[in-house]
């Protein structure tokens, strides 16, 4: 058996920064341990098997997969699938793709001009939940930073959510952010826990080289999924700004809010996030960015 795939850098314009992943393309036929088996080859973040929707009202089945697991929900899977679909002749008329995932449904809307798919925008497929709380200390120490990092006037450290669950804090300061280094013995007291595995980190006090129009930057680290540091983190950074919002975090009124992650990585990333108050008692979450193709190959099985 031969499978197509794809690989695209998400979150950026430019080939070899932003956050890699790898699209398989027809892979209806393929086992979950097969899946994994890929995910696990290619070593990205997340890798994103396009298989026929149980729906045909719908795109295709999305099942994301990073190297050891499967997760119901991710964002740049899902941004940067809808990249590579939209480049195909079949969906060139198409203004939206509907991804059948674990998590829900997730509408993704893609954005043309006349060169082509400039970028492409999802809606997170739940609203955002929150559940447990943590100590500033017990993060501080997950970290290597001080309890006087964490900064806890806008939010506690919590568990939060519109799809897939991460532990999220604010720390206080861009250097704090830089400094941040998991700690493998405390991290593992701390997650997984209540199905979050991940620790995600922001900073309103941005820097220079996050870029221009930045208003967060942000790190996430997962070294019991073996990801010790994802360059962009769709589903936490959607979770992280619609938290702080409702939390009393002042963002632009008008326009996305930018955010910066996988700056200290040396691939930088930029994703931009829209919460809308208005239509529902739950605010509705839009996020999205650009991507560019790199590779593409096949598969032997």
């Amino acid at each position: 058996m031969r499978l197509p795939f794809k690989t695209v850098d998400v979150f950026t314009g430019t080939r070899f920064q932003g956050n890699p992943l790898a699209v398989v393309l027809d892979a209806g036929s393929l086992s979950a341990a097969q899946m994994q088996s890929i995910a696990r080859e290619f070593n990205y973040s997340e890798t994103a098997f396009v298989c026929p929707p149980q729906d045909l009202h719908n795109t295709a089945e999305v099942r994301i997969f990073t190297p050891t697991i499967e997760v119901p929900f991710a964002g740049h899977p899902n941004i940067g699938t809808a990249f590579v679909l939209a480049s195909f002749p079949e969906y060139a008329d198409r203004d939206v793709l509907h991804f059948e995932e674990r998590a829900g449904l997730v509408a993704t809307r893609i954005i043309r001009d006349q060169q082509g798919v400039v970028r492409t925008e999802l809606t997170a497929p739940q609203p955002l939940s929150v559940s447990l709380k943590f100590e500033a200390n017990t993060i501080a120490d997950c970290l290597g930073l001080d309890p006087t990092d964490i900064c806890v006037e806008c939010h506690s450290p919590v568990i939060a959510s519109v799809g897939l669950p991460f532990v999220i804090a604010e720390v206080r300061s861009r250097a704090a952010l830089a400094n941040a280094t998991p700690n493998a013995v405390a991290f593992a007291r701390c997650v997984p826990s209540d199905r979050a595995d991940a620790i995600y980190i922001y900073t309103r006090d941005v820097a220079p080289k996050d870029g221009q129009g930045v208003n967060l930057s942000a790190r996430m680290f997962a070294p019991g999924d073996g990801l010790p540091e994802d360059p962009a983190t769709g589903s936490a950074t959607a979770a992280a700004v619609v938290l702080a919002g409702l939390a009393g975090a002042k963002f632009p009124c008008n326009g996305p809010v930018r955010v910066a992650q996988g700056v200290d990585m040396r691939r930088p990333c930029l994703l931009e996030v829209v919460v809308d108050m208005q239509t529902s008692d739950d605010p509705i979450v839009r996020l999205g960015g650009r991507c560019v193709d790199v590779m593409e190959g096949t598969i032997k099985l």
